[in-house]
C-alpha cells in the first residue's frame, strides 16, 4: 500500500491524498488551496491523471476538502465519490456558490485587462450539477466494500453536519492493515453538532492538525459571551452588534445558541437579521437532517420547537431587503458572511457601520492573514473598503468559542487512544508548521512516530 500527501502538507488548506492498493486508487477529499503563496488558477493542475483515479472518498464538504471535485471531474474522473448524505447535499451547496464566487473573479479581472487577458473560472455550474451526480452516499459506522481488498467505514466527526473520519481497511499479501484519516475533527460540546467518535484502532492514522498549540478559552459559555455582548452592544446602548459568520455551521450554530438566549427570556428581545443566502439554503439542509443533530438540540425542539426559527428572527431574502437593514434605526444583530470579510452582504453591513461608534463587530471564526477580517482583528485604524479609505471607529471583538476544530488537547487525546504499539506512524497534515511541530513534540514525547510530510511525498506503508 503506498500513501501520497498531495495536499494541507505543512500547510492549512487543499486537503487531497491519495491511497494506492494493487493498482487501485483512492482519493481522500479534493480541497481548492487558498495559501497566498499558490495562485488558485494552479488548482486546475493535479499532479496525477485524474483519468487514473478510482474513487473518491470525501470527509466533509467545505471547500478547502471538497471545492476541487468538478475540476477532477472535468479533467477525466469517472469514478464515484463517497460520502454521507448530508455531505453530498452541502457539498452541491457550497460548490455551486463556488463557481459564482470563481466567475466574480473573472468579472473584476476582465475589467482592470489582465495582462493574462482575463481568468478562466475553475468549472462552471455544468461541472457542479456533474459532480452532484456521482455522489454515492453511505451511513455512518457501516463498512462499505470498495473491492475485494478494501473497506471503507466513516466514523463521526463532529466538525459539521455529516463530516466523518475514513478507516480504511486493507488485505494486502495476506495481512489486514487499517489506515485511518481523521479529516476536520470537532470539538465536543459544540451548539447542534454531535461529538467527534473515538476511532477504532488502526496501523496508520493521518491526523489534521489545525488548533495544535492552541487551546480554546474555557473561561466562559457562548451563550455569556454573546449575552455580555448583545446587552453592551444593543440594550445599554442603541447600537448595532454584527457578527460575520461563515453560512455552513457556523450560522447555524450562532442562531440556535441565540434562541437559547431569547426564548428562556434572558435578554429582552432584539431583531437578528440572517442575511446570507447561503446560510438560509443550507439551514433547510440542517433541518433536512434533523435526526443527525446532537442530543441538546433534540431536547430543545421537543420544548421549543424549531432551533433555526424564533420571534425576533428573519432570514433576509434579497439585496432590496439587505438595503432595507441599513435604514433600520433600532438596536440589532445582523448576521451575515462571509466570515473573514473577504466579499459577500457583510461588506455592506461593514461600509455602513465601520465608522458607527455604537457598532461592535464580533468575529467568531479565524480570519487568515491578509483578509480584511484580519486587518480589523490586529487592529488597523483605517480599513479600504469600495476605493474608500475608511476610518475604524466601531469596536472590534473576538471569539474562539463558534471554532468548529478541535483544540491542541482534543487531538492530542485523540491520538493517544491509539496503542502506540500498534499505531506505526502519525502523519501530521492541514495547519500551520508551528502548530503541527507542538503536536509533534508532544506525541513523540510519549512514544508516536510522527511524520509532517512534504506535499508530494511518498509513502510505503
Amino acid at each position: 500500500m503506498k500513501l501520497t500527501i498531495w495536499g494541507a502538507a505543512r500547510q492549512v488548506t487543499g486537503s487531497m491524498h491519495l491511497v494506492e492498493v494493487n493498482n487501485y486508487r483512492i482519493l481522500i477529499d479534493c480541497g481548492l488551496d487558498y495559501e497566498r503563496e499558490t495562485r488558485l488558477e494552479e488548482n486546475a493542475f493535479f499532479p496525477f491523471d485524474p483519468e487514473d483515479i478510482d474513487v473518491v472518498i470525501l470527509t466533509h464538504a467545505h471547500i478547502d476538502h471538497s471545492g476541487n471535485l468538478p475540476t477532477l471531474l472535468r479533467l477525466g474522473f469517472e469514478g464515484q465519490i463517497l460520502c454521507t448524505s448530508p455531505t453530498a447535499d452541502l457539498t452541491e451547496l457550497l460548490l455551486l456558490d463556488s463557481v459564482n464566487i470563481h466567475m466574480n473573479k473573472q468579472r473584476r479581472r476582465s475589467k482592470r485587462k489582465h495582462r493574462n487577458g482575463g481568468f478562466a473560472p475553475l468549472y462552471l455550474q455544468k461541472h457542479v450539477m456533474d459532480t452532484s451526480d456521482r455522489f454515492v452516499t453511505i451511513d455512518f459506522n457501516k463498512p462499505f466494500r470498495l473491492n475485494g481488498d478494501i473497506t471503507v467505514e466513516l466514523i463521526p466527526s463532529g466538525h459539521l453536519l455529516g463530516a466523518a473520519s475514513v478507516i480504511l481497511t486493507v488485505r494486502e499479501y495476506g495481512f489486514e492493515k487499517k489506515i485511518a484519516f481523521t479529516g476536520d475533527v470537532g470539538r465536543k460540546n459544540y451548539p447542534v453538532m454531535v461529538d467527534p467518535a473515538d476511532l477504532p484502532p488502526v496501523d496508520y492514522m493521518v491526523c489534521e492538525s489545525t488548533y495544535g498549540g492552541r487551546y480554546h478559552s474555557k473561561a466562559e459559555t457562548v451563550e455569556q459571551v454573546l449575552i455580555r455582548n448583545i446587552d453592551e452592544t444593543c440594550i445599554k446602548n442603541p447600537g448595532r452588534l454584527i457578527i460575520p459568520a461563515f453560512s455552513i455551521g457556523r450560522t447555524q450554530a450562532l442562531v440556535y445558541s441565540l434562541n437559547k438566549i431569547f426564548s428562556e427570556g434572558l435578554l429582552p428581545r432584539v431583531k437578528i437579521f440572517v442575511d446570507s443566502p447561503l446560510a438560509n439554503y443550507a439551514t433547510e439542509i440542517f433541518r433536512k437532517y434533523h435526526p443527525m443533530l446532537n442530543n441538546e438540540a433534540h431536547e430543545f425542539y421537543q420544548r421549543r420547537g424549531d432551533e433555526f426559527e424564533f420571534e425576533n428572527l428573519f432570514y433576509v431574502q434579497d439585496m432590496k431587503e439587505s438595503r432595507h437593514i441599513s435604514n433600520y434605526l433600532e438596536p440589532c444583530i445582523i448576521v451575515s458572511s462571509a466570515g473573514m470579510l473577504e466579499g459577500g452582504r457583510i461588506q455592506d453591513h461593514l461600509f455602513y457601520n465601520i465608522q458607527n461608534y455604537y457598532c461592535t463587530i464580533l468575529f467568531i471564526g479565524y480570519s487568515a492573514k491578509g483578509t480584511l477580517g484580519h486587518r480589523l482583528l490586529r487592529g488597523d485604524p483605517v480599513i479600504h473598503l469600495r476605493d474608500r479609505e475608511l476610518s475604524v471607529y466601531a469596536t472590534i471583538r473576538q471569539t474562539d468559542l463558534f471554532s468548529g476544530h478541535a483544540d491542541h488537547n482534543d487531538l492530542v487525546n485523540l491520538v493517544q487512544k491509539q496503542d502506540k504499539e500498534l499505531l506505526k506512524k502519525l502523519f501530521l497534515v492541514h495547519g500551520e508548521p508551528a502548530s503541527m511541530e507542538a503536536m509533534k513534540t508532544e506525541l513523540e514525547g510519549v512514544g508516536y512516530h510522527v511524520i509532517i510530510p512534504e506535499k508530494g511525498q511518498v509513502f510505503e506503508i
